[in-house]
Formats: C-alpha cells, sequence, structure tokens
C-alpha cells in the first residue's frame, strides 16, 4: 500500500464492545511503519474520488469491501464521512482520503484477522490523517443519529427499549433520563411492539419491540419515521 502516493478510502467501524463504544483498528504489518495500528483503509486511482454518482457508487462499493475484509461481516449501515486533503500524514501516503463512518453489530473477531476492538477514548498511538478522520467521523455518527436508524443498526432484530437506551447512551456518551427518552421514542414513531418478552435479571419480564419507523399521525411526516429521536427532549 505504499510507494507513490494515492487517493484512499478509509472505515471508522463502529460497535458495542464491553459496554463501551469501539472502533476497529487492523494492525499494520509493515517494516515500514511508523504506528502499529490503522484504521481499515484501501488505495484508490484518482479518477474513482471525483465528485459524481459514479464515482460515489464506485467509493461506497470499495468501503463496503473495506469494511467487510476487516470486520469479517458486512457493515449494518455505512456512510461517507467526508475528505480529509490537509496534508497530514496518511499510513500510506494518500494525498487525499475519503473517510466513512459505520456501525456494526457486536461480534467476535477471528485470531487470524489482525483486527482489533479499541475503545473510542483509549485508542493507540495512530497516523494524524487517521486519528483526524476517527474524530470527525464519530462527531458526525452522533450527528446523524436524528437521521437516520444508527442505533438501531447496532441490535437485533428484537430489542428491549432498556436495550436501545443503553446503545443511545453508548453513541451519546452520556446517561440519559429513562422517562424522557421513552417520551421521545414514543413521539418518534419509530418502534412498535412484539408478542414476545425477555427476563432482564429480577423483576417483571420486558416486552420486545422491533424497529418500525412510520409517518406521524395525519400523515403529516414531521420528525416521525425519520431513524432517530429528538435528542432536545432528552434529559441527561
Amino acid at each position: 500500500m505504499r510507494g507513490v502516493p494515492t487517493n484512499s478510502v478509509d472505515i471508522v467501524l463502529c460497535t458495542a464492545h464491553d459496554r463501551q463504544l469501539a472502533v476497529l483498528l487492523v494492525r499494520d504489518e509493515s517494516k515500514r511503519a511508523r504506528e502499529r495500528w490503522t484504521l481499515p483503509w484501501a488505495p484508490v486511482a484518482a479518477r474513482d474520488t471525483l465528485d459524481h454518482a459514479a464515482a460515489r457508487d464506485t467509493l461506497d462499493h470499495a468501503a463496503a469491501r473495506v469494511a467487510l475484509r476487516a470486520a469479517g461481516a458486512r457493515a449494518s449501515w455505512l456512510a461517507q464521512a467526508g475528505a480529509f486533503a490537509d496534508g497530514s500524514r496518511h499510513p500510506g501516503g494518500a494525498a487525499l482520503s475519503v473517510a466513512y463512518v459505520g456501525v456494526t453489530r457486536p461480534r467476535a473477531l477471528g485470531p487470524s484477522t489482525g483486527a482489533h476492538w479499541f475503545p473510542a477514548g483509549d485508542l493507540p498511538p495512530m497516523a494524524p490523517r487517521h486519528r483526524a478522520i476517527i474524530d470527525a467521523a464519530l462527531a458526525q455518527l452522533r450527528e446523524r443519529m436524528d437521521r437516520a436508524p444508527v442505533a438501531f443498526r447496532l441490535l437485533g432484530a428484537t430489542f428491549t427499549l432498556s436495550e436501545l437506551q443503553a446503545v443511545y447512551e453508548l453513541l451519546l456518551g452520556r446517561r440519559l433520563h429513562k422517562a424522557s427518552f421513552r417520551r421521545a421514542l414514543q413521539g418518534a414513531f419509530l418502534v412498535e411492539p412484539t408478542d414476545e418478552w425477555k427476563s432482564e435479571g429480577r423483576g417483571r419480564p420486558a416486552q420486545l419491540f422491533r424497529y418500525a419507523p412510520r409517518r406521524q399521525r395525519g400523515g403529516r411526516g414531521g420528525r416521525g419515521g425519520r431513524g432517530g429521536v429528538r435528542f432536545e427532549l432528552l434529559g441527561g
């Protein structure tokens, strides 16, 4: 991946790991590597980073392949997070990096993948470009939670409301008031109850829900069904 400077696609893939938001990094085995760990990335031809629909499709497919190769499973949500060409050092010498941010459901990585989940708040030394990409991508991840079903892509097909709140807290990095969260969730029209229940320790079993976004009553649309919860309604 080294040699003549090229362009790159770089992936910030996140999951819930050990009750923390974690970022996937891969081990750089190159003898010339300054840092041991990097984001999953791949070189792309300069023509593939031009700003038009065909290029966007090419980059999206490249990003999906990089994420799949690194994690061993497809990302459950993946979106472009911006371009970086500020002259900061990239592990492969890329002049321009197109960054993606995504999430995947928690799963164990095989010992031969050369990849490892690191807590987002405790990352090892990295190339300046990758450090900047991570900071920007995590900020975008939190901003997009109100417009995309990011939190739900970290859960299975059914979940309890406590599990969903825990994921929101994980992504936001702060505690949420239980009653406020459930009122905001109800107003967002994002989930529907199932006929299944799950034991959550002592006390009554908790009802399981599924992600089922729909428009607000009356057909006026509004904020309902967009995939996120209105965070201004949530108490910290």
